[in-house]
């Protein structure tokens, strides 16, 4: 079994033979114009031209009237629009790619762009906030804006989007009394801090101030929690007295609109596929107003263990053109998925927890690399058909290139890797993940813990274990622990001798009431024969560029000379790669696992340098002899 890595000098992904990762793609559809009408409903093609060039964010200079519902149909100074959005994530992508999928967007025809706005990457620390880099979503916008596309921004605090813990910082987890999504104290005060940093940035952007956000979406499907009759209220008002004056709205599935919505803002619906007796009711239920489709799912994302999800480019192209024909606004979600970089993923609880995988590809209409599909050109040519004038260009194809396996360099154990890292956490009982005293009082988001303690005799190990541990005697594996597994018997040995749990957080659950108890790591005592264990020893392995920048040139310096740009380092050396990451100049490119169905990694182009890459595996079960490159994703 050998690990399959895939460059190229623009973009690139990595592969394994016989393991499997992940590769993701979102997509966005944009807009029509007012057609005329059969009786039915249905719109004339042969008459359907849209003309929207004067509502272009460059050229609408003189703004009085933002976007407005009126009876069935939104208006944008005082003329009838369609919203023709589609879905894109800034932070699931390099900053240097906005350019190319936003222009994408714009060339196939949609007209605005809707983005989530991540709690957990914006304030990661408690009081400590990040908006640049691939995290500065005010460039986004103002990018946007430029392409000539309107924005609708979907701030939270909670977003769902298959992120860790739907887009809420761990942090918040460290009170066990705190009720997440509701108008719990604790919630409310942390919020507010976080609106006081983020929304005087939003309120520059917006329509009446120059810039090209016309809507601004309050919390999110928050009907499918419902906690909390006051919740939407206070989030609606949390917006709106910091300055927020574009139209707001809601975003729910079909099923969950009314317990979802809130008096002052549009109800907007999410949905596979047209149903034409929902749209009847929702009319019923929502009179004399627009309908908007926040999100038509274009495609679906993937959790480990379970099948690949495929949407036909057929399907998408009659949907889109219902909704067209109908004069209905809808927003393409994903139009471009991008990936779950780093350990930002979500997971899913059906009875049993799954991570969701690396790739955001979500069958969308680019590719995780950005890359044209069939349904592009399937919307594009059918944008391009009511167009009253051409289309832009599409941007040209980006290349890949396929580069010689190579063979890993240099092993070392994980245990060797522990001097490289920050001083342990001394405890006298375990710490879960997210209550470890580091981070500035924060404690740890993403990543691995290891817990050490000294055994004097063997028994049945108990512990509860989030997501997954390994359990060594001193370096040696005995078994496996998970929430459906927490029991484990160690044999007799002489001699006191050191026990380890390495537990991987492999993602928070990011939908439903779960995400009130996804805390990570060891979850209460360890015990042996009902004994509870004591004196801990704790290591934060978060796996941050900074341990890269500091591990890497010692690591080098100890080997006295020069050594290939090619290593790994694991925690137990067998024969194939297994599961794992895979760091590229300290870039973390994401998991990936031999249970599927991802069984390649997207490598960006703009992460690799001239000449020497860095190339760093942490495989948890066994080793493989070789890294492959390939030019094509295997989902």
């Amino acid at each position: 079994m050998s690990l399959l890595l895939y460059f190229s000098p623009h973009s690139c992904c990595l592969a394994w033979k016989g393991i499997v990762g992940i590769f993701f793609l979102p997509i966005i559809l944009s807009g029509f114009a007012s057609c005329p009408k059969h009786e039915d409903g249905k719109v004339t093609w042969s008459s359907c031209r849209s003309n929207w060039s004067h509502l272009n964010p460059l050229t609408l200079k003189k703004r009085s009237e933002g976007l407005v519902g009126r009876c069935a149909h939104f208006t944008l100074e005082g003329h009838k629009f369609l919203i023709f959005g589609g879905s894109i994530h800034y932070f699931r992508m390099p900053r240097e790619y906005w350019r190319d999928r936003l222009l994408k967007l714009k060339a196939c025809g949609f007209n605005t762009v809707t983005t989530y706005i991540p709690w957990n990457l914006h304030e990661p620390e408690r009081g400590q906030f990040y908006f640049s880099g691939n995290l500065d979503m005010e460039a986004f916008v103002l990018l946007a804006a430029k392409i000539g596309l309107w924005v609708i921004l979907r701030p939270g605090p909670y977003i769902c989007a298959e992120v860790d813990l739907g887009g809420l910082p761990s942090w918040l987890l460290q009170d066990p009394n705190m009720k997440l999504r509701t108008t719990d104290k604790g919630f409310v005060e942390a919020v507010d801090k976080y609106f006081d940093h983020l929304i005087p940035r939003v309120i520059p952007l917006q329509y009446h101030r120059g810039g090209p956000v016309i809507a601004v979406q309050v919390e999110n499907e928050y009907g499918s929690f419902n906690k909390d009759k006051d919740y939407m209220s206070y989030v609606k008002e949390a917006l709106l007295k910091r300055g927020i004056v574009e139209l707001l709205l809601t975003s729910d599935n079909e099923k969950e609109i009314e317990q979802g919505s809130v008096e002052g803002a549009l109800t907007t619906v999410n949905m596979d596929s047209f149903k034409e007796k929902f749209f009847s009711r929702f009319r019923q239920m929502q009179r004399n107003k627009p309908i908007l489709v926040m999100e038509y799912w274009t495609g679906w994302f993937d959790s480990w263990g379970r099948k690949h999800h495929v949407k036909s480019a057929d399907e998408v192209e009659q949907t889109v053109s219902e909704l067209i024909n109908r004069e209905i606004s809808f927003n393409a979600y994903m139009f471009h998925g991008g990936t779950n970089f780093g350990f930002i993923n979500g997971a899913v609880y059906f009875g049993m927890h799954r991570g969701v995988v690396t790739s955001y590809d979500y069958d969308a209409v680019l590719t995780e690399a950005g890359d044209y599909t069939e349904k592009y050109f399937k919307l594009r040519k059918l944008f391009a058909s009511i167009s009253e004038k051409p289309l832009p260009l599409s941007p040209q194809h980006t290349l890949k290139t396929v580069y010689p396996s190579v063979r890993p360099s240099h092993f070392l154990p994980l245990w060797e890797v522990l001097q490289y890292l920050n001083e342990p956490v001394k405890s006298h009982i375990p710490v879960n993940m997210e209550n470890l005293p580091i981070n500035n009082g924060s404690g740890q988001s993403f990543g691995f813990v290891l817990y050490e303690t000294s055994i004097c005799s063997g028994g049945y190990l108990h512990a509860e274990v989030h997501d997954i541990g390994q359990v060594f005697l001193n370096y040696t594996i005995l078994g496996v622990l998970n929430e459906k597994v927490q029991d484990l018997f160690i044999p007799n040995f002489t001699e006191c001798q050191l026990l380890r749990i390495l537990v991987e957080n492999q993602g928070r659950v990011n939908f439903s009431w779960k995400i009130q108890d996804e805390r990570k790591g060891l979850i209460g005592p360890v015990k042996i024969n009902n004994v509870s264990l004591e004196g801990f020893t704790i290591y934060s392995l978060e796996m941050k560029m900074s341990f890269f920048q500091r591990y890497v040139p010692l690591y080098l310096q100890r080997q006295q000379g020069v050594i290939s740009c090619l290593g790994y380092f694991s925690p137990h050396p067998f024969q194939g790669w297994v599961s794992g990451f895979v760091f590229i100049n300290g870039h973390n490119l994401g998991r990936y696992w031999n249970i599927g169905p991802q069984e390649t990694l997207y490598l960006p182009g703009v992460w690799l340098h001239p000449g020497d890459n860095e190339i760093i595996l942490f495989e948890k079960i066994s080793s493989g002899s070789h890294i492959y490159s390939t030019g094509l994703p295997k989902l």
